[in-house]
């Protein structure tokens, strides 16, 4: 079937059912009356938030019209989300968004309120055995206190806001629309206009020619605006000083880390393990040379296809039924929620006129979660699936142990759900495979995750860190110096097997998420810490399972760093990393081995 269906055509036991979320829409409209009547009245606790009982009854009606307006949100937008071009459901994404931000509107004043009170009538609320359901939230209030200020100067920070967003806006114009690549020839000989999107097809070209070519003419253009760029990435870098200067933060990383109360270590115990384990990669690269048949190894060559696409022709209901069985070590349990999953319209399988691309795992507290695919019978969309539903049972255990405002964990812990469904999938795959070629399509594909995730993301990592610090020492950092810096540490991650370009120095400035400082590593510590967990629940079967169950159930009743701690992966020591890197380690040796 080449051409795409519309939404009508679509059959029934591939649609997800939102009914469980509204029987109707006549449902949800009398749902969202009741939340605008509910609004009105949280101002009338305004001022009376230090007296206990006022306090208790202002979270409980936060909470009962927080999951109102997130059920109107998720269903408003998932109906969009089915056909985008629909403009009924344009019309209700539209209301449940402005209905959202008049809800954090009519709240905002609960956190100001209860942070000016002093630290002994704090103390006395978070000790109140009434208030005991809220004393998480109550905790997360008095840590945060020590770095608010005075009222008005709070409202001078305010007001610098819109301010701050410059950099990444300026960056974000630039980059998205007024920068413009050249033409390039493609595997046909072609001139084709570079894009953004083009660029990676061109680095996965087979042909030589063709991946230097686009390589150069990317780098070459933003090389061109190099003082711009540079510019806006140390404004990007002076506000984030100004904020923990203003906000009392010993240093930017520790302030971007406050959030999550994620200790230093687990950012320098990345970075320092990761330098420990640099040979590994090395090793990998000098056998992508071998594999790849080049004399020597260049910078566009990272993405160049390793052995000849494996096709892999695998149906919606194998990929399932894969899945299943690759799950079987998380227990009974699992894979009988897994099951409903399959059977009772959480997924949205294929494409369709209209639906949004990509794929993503959402819903609502006190329902089943939903999971969108654009599934194609490959691997990678099993591996899409696989992952989904790791998020989708998650968000099924938090929901089904804690209480709504406990539930909802951090981005910290998210991928780590996803990610260990994937590596339990690819343990499957590869003990299942008796094909070398199969065998080594594979092995690739897992060792490219852990050089993009893991590698990559830490190199980012480090790159932050240094730019900061020496900013913080009161540096400036010249569109050159910023060139080296990022050049150097290439140098150092690739290793002396390959060629480093000097056309890579400029990769920094296209690098959107530098703009969102100190988050990539996050990448890096989910897939280890999921790395580690499939390794214990490999090993040591029912125990480490018990544990990983635990995790799922917790939600973010806890902070994510004690969340992981207390089902054996405790982030701020090197063990999960190194965990990670033993694995990396035996994928290197199996690809060793089939290129004898």
């Amino acid at each position: 079937m080449n051409h795409v269906p519309k939404r009508s055509e679509t059959a029934a036991e591939h649609r997800w059912t939102l009914e469980d979320l509204f029987t109707s829409q006549a449902a949800w409209d009398k749902e969202y009356a009741q939340a605008k009547e509910q609004i009105k009245s949280v101002a009338v606790f305004q001022g009376k938030l230090a007296d206990p009982e006022q306090l208790k009854a202002c979270f409980e009606l936060e909470d009962d019209l927080s999951l109102h307006v997130e059920r109107l949100y998720v269903y408003a937008n998932m109906k969009h989300h089915e056909d985008t071009a629909e403009p009924t459901y344009q019309a209700l994404s539209d209301k449940s968004k402005k209905l959202s931000v008049e809800t954090s509107e009519a709240l905002s004043f609960i956190t100001p309120e209860v942070l000016s009170l002093t630290d002994k009538e704090l103390d006395a609320l978070v000790s109140n055995p009434a208030l005991a359901k809220y004393r998480h939230t109550l905790e997360e209030m008095r840590r945060q206190k020590a770095h608010i200020l005075s009222k008005g100067e709070e409202a001078l920070l305010a007001q610098v806001g819109n301010v701050s967003q410059a950099p990444g806006t300026i960056f974000s114009m630039l980059n998205n629309a007024d920068l413009k690549f050249p033409k390039v020839k493609n595997e046909d000989g072609e001139e084709v206009e570079l894009t953004h999107g083009r660029y990676i097809q061109f680095l996965e070209s087979k042909n030589r020619d063709v991946r230097s070519a686009g390589f150069k003419a990317m780098y070459e253009t933003y090389g061109k605006l190099k003082n711009t760029l540079a510019s806006t990435l140390n404004a990007n870098i002076t506000k984030n000083i100004f904020y923990s200067r203003a906000r009392k933060y010993p240093s930017t990383l520790e302030m971007s880390l406050y959030g999550d109360n994620i200790p230093k270590e687990v950012y320098t115990n990345l970075i320092d393990t990761i330098h420990k384990h640099l040979p590994l990669m090395h090793r990998y690269m000098e056998l992508r040379k071998k594999l790849l048949k080049v004399d020597e190894l260049h910078m566009y060559d990272l993405f160049a296809p390793l052995v000849d696409e494996f096709k892999m022709d695998i149906s919606f209901e194998q990929a399932k039924a894969t899945v299943k069985e690759s799950l079987k070590p998380l227990g009974e349990d699992y894979l009988k929620v897994l099951q409903d999953g399959f059977d009772n319209g959480w997924i949205d399988t294929y494409e369709n006129e209209g639906k949004r691309s990509g794929a993503y795992s959402w819903g609502a507290y006190g329902t089943h979660p939903y999971v969108l695919l654009n599934h194609k019978d490959n691997l990678n969309s099993m591996f899409t699936l696989t992952h989904e539903m790791g998020h989708a049972l998650h968000s099924y255990y938090s929901d089904g142990n804690q209480d709504y405002r406990d539930a909802q964990y951090t981005i910290f812990l998210a991928e780590v759900a996803s990610t260990l469904n994937e590596a339990l999938l690819m343990d499957y795959m590869l003990n299942k495979s008796t094909n070398p070629k199969e065998k080594m399509y594979l092995l690739t594909y897992y060792a490219d995750q852990f050089r993009t995730t893991v590698f990559r993301q830490t190199m980012f990592a480090e790159f932050e860190k240094i730019t900061h610090e020496r900013t913080e020492a009161g540096e400036s950092l010249t569109p050159q110096e910023l060139s080296q810096i990022y050049y150097d540490l290439n140098m150092k991650y690739y290793g002396p097997g390959m060629v480093i370009d000097k056309d890579i120095e400029m990769e920094w400035a296209r690098i959107p998420h530098f703009y969102t400082s100190f988050y990539v590593y996050k990448y890096a510590t989910g897939f280890s810490a999921a790395t580690s967990f499939s390794k214990q629940i490999l090993e040591e079967g029912a125990p480490a399972v018990e544990r990983y169950l635990g995790f799922l159930k917790s939600g973010g009743s806890d902070y994510s760093i004690n969340i992981l701690k207390k089902a054996g992966v405790d982030m701020s020591t090197p063990e999960p990393i190194e965990q990670a890197m033993s694995v990396f380690e035996e994928l290197i040796e199996q690809m060793e081995q089939l290129t004898k």
